[in-house]
């Protein structure tokens, strides 16, 4: 239980942010720091390209700038670039989440201001790293209160919560003092946003541009001495009243920051699939079915998946018109899996959405709750059942990819080569993988950037 007498919220997760050292940091921790913001300019640098980041490099590059833009030999200003780098960023839904501590995709928020504002700074690899580590923490720490109330009014947490973790990232790479970092985040709690109504739109993506540049800009406002309400995260009719949603919110609930890493403990689930996470289950379980039983589209009668409450209110496009929809849609996803035995980039094509044997499995597939499992629960369950009369089940309680369960670094390298392949500029491959792969070793993030 907190102590009664304890400073505000914003307060004492400044102090933690200003106060944090590298040494303080477990080398764990720095490892998966590093391997989340290699995942992360991966997928930013792929959905450079797609429709997302088109429109959001579009619609900020009017001018040239001293900032670099992932995967498109572009510069813009500082707020721009940061922008349009974490639009793109989760353009694909590709990027990491952490379901278990927030709800959300706590990486992409964070990753573009970090190396806009550490190439700025000419900071070290190791502080980003450092600075990552203060941003995720930030996350869980706010989101644990309201969550999952949260999410389940209707917020997209990776937004509302993703702001915090970019405005604590980069005060840890300004080296602001407790007092400045606290009126950043104060600053922050005014500006969330985010409507999971908007899932299935290039706005979801824009959601973690927003995130990312009101971050920056709250940071940088109280840099230059702007202040805020130190109460504006936990007092009356601050951000957590107003963001909890039909509960109370659960201050009982914070986290002891520097003594429990939730980046250890909850840790970063890495994507294996570019589509919504709640789908990773089903999705995996449906490719391992029609494997094992040589499955072939002409055989499947039905296919009945259940999953979660959450899952049902992220999946709201049962019959996808385009890519962007079809990542939003179990029935397309399941159908992909198990007619083409795989789910990658490709299955999100406009031209791909209404193939043909796709369309005779999506036809077939059903979807319901199970009341049994936690609203925000990633587990599913596939019966599939043939037209001769066999049925075949496997139930999934976690996706490939999760904390405890992660991608080897091998397939990590693995997904940045198929991304980088997917760029619309010029990237060099290999020196940036061995740079990003060995972020800690960086003298200059700088010298990272040109290579992107």
């Amino acid at each position: 239980m907190r102590d009664a007498d304890a400073a505000g919220v914003a307060g004492e997760l400044a102090t933690f942010v200003a106060s944090l050292a590298d040494d303080d940091v477990p080398d764990e921790a720095h490892r998966l720091a590093e391997r989340a913001i290699l995942d992360t300019v991966g997928v930013t640098i792929a959905g450079a390209g797609a429709d997302a980041g088109e429109i959001a490099a579009g619609a900020v590059g009017t001018e040239s700038g001293a900032t670099t833009v992932l995967g498109r030999d572009d510069r813009l200003p500082l707020s721009d670039a940061v922008f349009a780098n974490a639009t793109a960023g989760h353009a694909l839904d590709f990027d990491d989440v952490a379901l278990a501590a927030m709800d959300g995709h706590p990486s992409v928020p964070m990753v573009a201001p970090l190396l806009a504002i550490g190439d700025r700074e000419a900071a070290t690899g190791r502080e980003l790293l450092t600075a990552y580590v203060a941003g995720f923490e930030a996350q869980n720490f706010l989101s644990r209160p309201i969550s999952p109330g949260h999410y389940e009014a209707g917020w997209h947490a990776t937004s509302t919560i993703g702001l915090f973790g970019a405005a604590a990232a980069v005060a840890k790479v300004l080296e602001l003092s407790a007092e400045r970092t606290e009126n950043a985040l104060s600053i922050a709690a005014s500006m969330p946003a985010g409507l999971k109504r908007n899932f299935g739109t290039t706005t979801k993506p824009i959601h973690a541009g927003q995130a990312a540049r009101s971050g920056t800009t709250a940071t940088l406002l109280a840099a230059d001495g702007a202040t805020a309400d130190s109460m504006a995260i936990d007092g009356d009719r601050g951000f957590f009243d107003l963001y909890c949603g039909d509960g109370e919110p659960a201050l009982e609930r914070l986290p002891e920051l520097g003594s429990r890493w939730a980046i250890l403990e909850d840790g970063i689930d890495v994507k294996k699939y570019p589509c919504c996470y709640y789908t990773h289950a089903a999705i995996y379980a449906a490719i391992e079915l029609a494997d094992e039983h040589d499955l072939s589209v002409a055989e499947i009668d039905d296919v009945a998946v259940t999953a979660s409450q959450g899952a049902a209110d992220a999946l709201a496009h049962d019959d996808p018109e385009t890519g962007l929809e079809a990542k939003f849609s179990m029935p397309y996803l399941i159908g992909s899996a198990i007619a083409r035995r795989r789910v990658d980039l490709s299955a999100f094509d406009e031209d791909r959405i209404d193939d043909p044997d796709v369309q005779t499995v999506r036809e077939r597939v059903s979807v319901t709750v199970d009341e049994a499992l936690p609203y925000d629960s990633n587990a599913a369950r596939v019966a599939v059942t043939t037209r001769a009369g066999e049925e075949y089940e496997r139930m999934r309680e976690r996706p490939p990819g999760t904390h405890d369960d992660p991608l080897s670094d091998d397939e990590l390298r693995a997904k940045f080569r198929m991304c980088a392949a997917q760029a619309p500029g010029s990237v060099a491959t290999d020196d940036a993988l061995a740079a990003l792969d060995d972020l800690r070793s960086v003298t200059d993030v700088g010298d990272v950037l040109e290579l992107l």
